[in-house]
């Protein structure tokens, strides 16, 4: 994929969770769990995350819950799952920035998928291994109706850029929510950066 494709990265989160993030930035799962929190994770998900290594040069390779996740686009399976809590939930604006951070990974696709199928490499190859027209899909069902190609068009759509420990909160520039509702509880949560109303986004 073009790097210029990439406008900005996305980070879906619960609305009361951005007081914290804007304090602290998009903290990784390991960390995240030491401060207080909503999630929207599904717990059976996070078990097999656990159990992934991201490859980084040593033996073993990082735990992939030692990384902050973002999408390369949030309009995506994760966001249909969690569709009916879009008054609740915000998109983070992520500037593509992170990509140049230190040790940043990027993910072709799910990076929790079982079989091992998912790919891992740091830029600009990561980058370069993306699929564009999978990746940026508005619809990952597959155009031939087989399971297993709907299944890798699915993970595909995933794709993530993880970020070691976390994502600095001066790179968050802006968000997106589904409606007015969402819009009111953002700026309760004194967020400041540009907000637009996009119920698409979300599934509505």
């Amino acid at each position: 994929m073009d790097r210029a494709r990439i406008q900005e990265l996305h980070f879906i989160t619960p609305i009361g969770n951005v007081p914290s993030i804007l304090q602290h930035g998009i903290l990784c799962h390991r960390d995240a769990a030491t401060k207080a929190h909503a999630s929207i994770a599904m717990p059976e998900v996070q078990a097999i995350r656990a159990t992934v290594r991201v490859p980084d040069g040593t033996p073993r390779g990082r735990p992939l819950h030692s990384y902050a996740n973002l999408y390369v686009h949030a309009r995506n399976p994760m966001m249909y799952v969690r569709s009916s809590q879009h008054e609740s939930t915000c998109v983070l604006r992520i500037s593509p920035n992170v990509l140049d951070l230190p040790g940043t990974v990027i993910a072709d696709g799910n990076a929790g998928s079982r079989g091992g199928y998912t790919l891992f490499a740091p830029m600009p190859a990561g980058l370069d291994a993306l699929d564009p027209d999978l990746v940026l899909s508005r619809y990952w069902t597959s155009p031939t109706g087989d399971y297993f190609n709907y299944c890798e068009r699915k993970r595909k759509r995933c794709a993530e850029v993880l970020v070691p420990d976390r994502v600095p909160p001066e790179y968050v520039i802006g968000a997106w929510v589904s409606g007015e509702v969402a819009r009111v509880a953002l700026l309760a949560a004194s967020f400041k950066l540009p907000i637009t109303i996009d119920p698409d986004m979300f599934f509505r």
